[in-house]
């Protein structure tokens, strides 16, 4: 992991003796939903998940496809 420089962390009202890494680089964070180029990718990807029931939604400007599950 890259050092963080001391006028970076001055900016950011950090202190200047400890690495914030935490805080800076989102360590923690919920990830989010997967998302995939092709709508035959997440088709492939839910048949080898065996996820039977769901739908795919547009996201990302509608360049991408998301695996919504329904709960039926």
């Amino acid at each position: 992991m890259k050092k963080i420089h001391t006028r970076a962390k001055k900016k950011l009202r950090l202190g200047t003796h400890t690495q914030h890494k935490a805080r800076l680089f989102g360590w923690g964070r919920k990830k989010g939903a997967k998302t995939f180029k092709t709508e035959e990718s997440a088709n492939t990807y839910a048949k080898e998940n065996s996820i039977t029931n769901f739908e795919l939604k547009k996201v990302k400007r509608n360049k991408k496809f998301q695996i919504v599950e329904l709960n039926e």
